[in-house]
């Protein structure tokens, strides 16, 4: 035993007496059974005083010198939670730091405790209740056990809101009986989810406090009159389907007197005067990659019911990354968490992953003891889908077409019918708020709204039974392919900042909306005009493979489709010419064949701005395969038609082109006036546009071209400067491609010719991470072929030539011709 345990004669706190001398845990003067090893654990969390006591040193105290699973440590917290049984709260977990001893100590001297003759002082009085000990463990919850005890203290009435099965009756009875301490006339529990008729409300609470009426109608002002002088704390359970009675007896027992504190659990807010509503939030989930993903609640509650279900569950990364992924995809919901930690011992981990896709079948076999609605994922739901009025079921079914986050404009425009005024859909979405069956998330001025996974998987059903699932899937795909034609007119106007924030959240609901039209029940006009439109998006996203995908899978419709859509082509060829560039190099033959059909249909069309696109993206062509005489005429073409255009930067865009075309043909005095004619004219407001309209930021491609330039005229170190300039210019640009791009051709085989080692394995290291992270092939292979260079120039030439062979190979699979600077000395 520690020497500091000796000094305590005796400890008290609240019922409890705790010997150290006789190693003993007593209860109102009763010994309570605890392992030696669990009394360790006990002493070491009082003798801290209150403060926290790590997990690591606490096995240092019970196990010296040993090496032991953490398993042990939380057995015999475990252990010493179920011995305080309805005051388990003495001992706190503290999330990622380890446990609290929550109690009022109080320490008695060896004489005293010897003339109590039991060795303890008279039990002190314990306010009523009727409230059952726990149990199991409240696990994930101490933040907000800690938030709603404050909040009791200064709200007469909390009611804790939130979906089913988000643990609102559990959190509400730790709370409650954390503060019976506080309440000299006790803590009670009046449960509503049995009752059907709402007129048995107050005749609840008469039982539930043991009130004495005598005879006459049981009223909830004969109640409120009844409880006016007691200072206590009621818990009215599951109100939702009760809800008028329940704010009515609420709001009678306040205002009669002023010692009474009420705790109510509801899906919405009993809407009653001086309400305080607390949101039940899901337990906290990691992220795959955090450092201690076994910290989070939503995590540990599946481990915990987990092994108590007879699973074992390693503690490895892996785990615990499928772990914290199916508690994702469950919401962080722990009564979902709960079932689907039942099937684990069954199934294990991996296959209940697999499986989650059929949760409604997989999740069933609650605890027997639980209330129905609580023993399958699917009766919850249904609980609360039957207590909706039908017009609010009919807006619920509807959102379950949106996939992710979604507006009310959104909502509003799909979810009517004619049945259904605009209005009501509105306030059918207000209402399904209220009720915790849809998440709101304000940012600014503008609310954002979503279905939980699993109500819209449940939504889906339903809205499938309603035969309106066609429907409304099209009136989708409709609404957000407007919704993308104005972005793609607002991209080249609007802050880039600000166009994404409203735009870069629908990428699921625009997944979706494709994933109907190009479906054989969809609609192939609304899958060309939707694609098309999305390209800034994913362009700017980086999302090429997915972007290449679906522009592939639109083009194909148009080849066999009936009804031709030459805008549409014509976006889809100039999307495909660009994204081919970037996924599978330059000199491919379908990359000239994409930018030439651009260029015939936007002549035929009389589209300026196309004819320019695809001038461009022909001259890319050409320049990368070597053809520089057709390139120069190109750009002079490109001039002009920019001559006479509507963009003042196109003028800036020619001289990049001719630049790059002479620097090509070894001249390099006048390419380097006209790059320095660029900078010098270079306005920052048009370079979102011109990313898109041209795939690279032009301050990035005029400063590269400079710095080559400026290592073949003899200036090696004023080219190095300025190559790791063009790199912060493209970082700015917040573009995967300019950035791979400034590092590819400049940053990184300049710092290799300029013999500064430490920058090119820098410059090599964040282009391979930027081009596998974007899946961008042609520079990935780039960053191979620079990666063997430093190997050789560090003496390793036999791993070298073994990356450069490969970086060589990937780039002709990718049909890319390899244009770096030359490998030579600068010119004396």
């Amino acid at each position: 035993m520690d020497r500091s345990s000796e000094t305590l004669a005796g400890v008290a706190f609240g019922r409890f007496r705790v010997l150290p001398h006789r190693r003993e845990l007593l209860a109102d003067g009763r010994p309570i059974k605890l392992g030696g090893r669990a009394f360790d654990v006990l002493m070491a969390l009082i003798e801290a005083r209150g403060a926290v006591v790590t997990k690591d040193a606490l096995m240092t105290r019970v196990w010296p010198d040993r090496i032991v699973e953490r398993n042990n440590l939380q057995a015999h917290i475990s252990a010493l939670r179920k011995a305080f049984g309805a005051e388990r709260e003495l001992i706190r977990t503290i999330a990622g730091r380890g446990y609290q001893f929550t109690g009022e100590i109080r320490t008695a001297s060896a004489g005293a405790e010897r003339q109590a003759g039991t060795g303890v002082t008279p039990a002190e009085k314990r306010p009523p209740t009727n409230l059952q000990a726990p149990v199991s463990e409240l696990i994930g919850r101490d933040t907000e056990i800690e938030e709603l005890s404050s909040l009791i203290g200064a709200h007469r009435l909390v009611t804790l809101t939130g979906p089913g099965g988000i643990g609102k009756t559990r959190l509400a009875l730790a709370v409650a009986r954390r503060l019976l301490p506080q309440f000299a006339d006790g803590v009670w529990l009046a449960e509503f989810s049995p009752l059907a008729d709402p007129g048995l409300v107050p005749a609840t609470v008469v039982a539930a406090v043991g009130l004495e009426l005598g005879t006459g109608e049981v009223s909830a002002q004969r109640v409120a009159e009844a409880l006016a002088n007691r200072r206590l704390l009621l818990v009215l359970n599951t109100c939702e389907h009760v809800i008028a009675a329940a704010a009515a007896i609420a709001e009678a027992v306040l205002r009669a007197g002023p010692a009474v504190r009420i705790i109510a659990t509801s899906r919405e807010p009993l809407r009653a005067e001086g309400e305080r509503i607390y949101p039940v939030p899901p337990l906290a989930v990691s992220a795959a990659e955090y450092d201690d993903p076994w910290q989070y609640g939503a995590i540990q509650l599946f481990v915990v019911r987990s092994r108590a279900s007879g699973a074992h569950v390693s503690e490895d990364r892996h785990t615990a990354a499928v772990i914290a992924a199916i508690c994702r995809r469950l919401d962080g919901i722990p009564l979902a968490i709960e079932l689907a930690a039942a099937r684990n011992a069954a199934l294990g981990i991996e296959e209940l992953s697999a499986r989650l896709d059929d949760r409604f079948q997989l999740l069933t076999g609650g605890r027997r003891t639980a209330l129905p609605r609580h023993q399958t994922l699917r009766a919850m739901l249904d609980w609360s889908y039957e207590l909706l009025p039908e017009p609010e079921r009919a807006v619920l079914r509807r959102l379950a077409v949106f996939a992710g986050f979604f507006s009310l404009e959104a909502a509003s425009t799909v979810s009517t019918s004619p049945h259904l005024a605009p209005s009501e859909a509105v306030d059918g979405l207000s209402s399904l708020v209220a009720k915790s069956l849809v998440v709101v998330e304000v940012d600014g001025p503008l609310a954002h709204y979503r279905l939980l996974d699993t109500t819209r998987a449940y939504v889906l059903e339903k809205l499938g039974e309603s035969g309106e699932r066609q429907r409304l899937a099209r009136r989708h795909s409709e609404y957000y392919r407007n919704l993308f034609e104005r972005a793609e007119t607002e991209w080249e106007t609007r802050a880039t900042d600000e166009w994404l924030a409203d735009y870069a959240r629908q990428i699921d609901n625009l997944r979706t909306a494709l994933d109907w039209a190009f479906s054989p029940d969809g609609e192939a006009s609304i899958a060309v005009a939707l694609t098309a439109a999305a390209v800034p998006l994913w362009m700017h996203l980086s999302l090429l493979d997915e972007c290449r995908g679906r522009v592939d899978r639109a083009l194909a419709i148009l080849g066999t489709g009936p009804n031709r859509n030459p805008h549409g082509e014509m976006k889809l060829h100039a999307a495909l010419g660009a994204l081919l560039i970037n996924t599978r190099g330059v000199t491919g033959p379908e990359i000239g064949a994409a930018w030439t059909k651009t260029l015939e249909i936007a002549e035929s069309l009389e589209d300026a701005d196309y004819q320019l696109r695809s001038l461009r993206g022909l001259w890319f062509f050409h320049t990368a395969g070597g053809r520089h005489r057709v390139a120069l005429e190109l750009a002079q073409r490109f001039c002009t038609l920019a001559a006479n255009g509507p963009y003042p930067s196109d003028r800036l865009v020619v001289e990049g082109m001719i630049g790059v075309s002479q620097f090509y043909r070894g001249d390099l005095p006048p390419a380097r006036r006209h790059f320095e004619r660029l900078l010098a004219n270079y306005v920052t407001p048009d370079h979102r546009q011109l990313i898109i309209r041209f795939q690279l930021d032009l301050q990035v491609t005029a400063r590269l071209f400079l710095a080559r330039i400026l290592w073949l005229q003899g200036c090696p170190d004023q080219a190095l400067r300025a190559a790791e300039s063009t790199v912060e210019d493209a970082r700015a640009t917040n573009h995967a491609w300019s950035l791979c791009y400034a590092l590819a051709l400049g940053a990184c085989p300049i710092a290799l010719l300029v013999g500064d080692l430490a920058a090119a394995e820098h410059h090599i290291g964040t282009l391979l991470h930027h081009s596998t992270r974007h899946s961008l092939a042609r520079w990935r292979a780039f960053g191979r072929s620079h990666q063997g260079v430093l190997a050789i120039k560090r003496g390793d030439l036999i791993t070298g030539l073994q990356l450069v062979r490969a970086a060589f190979d990937e780039l002709n699979d990718a049909g890319s011709a390899c244009r770096s600077p030359p490998c030579r000395s600068p010119p004396s």
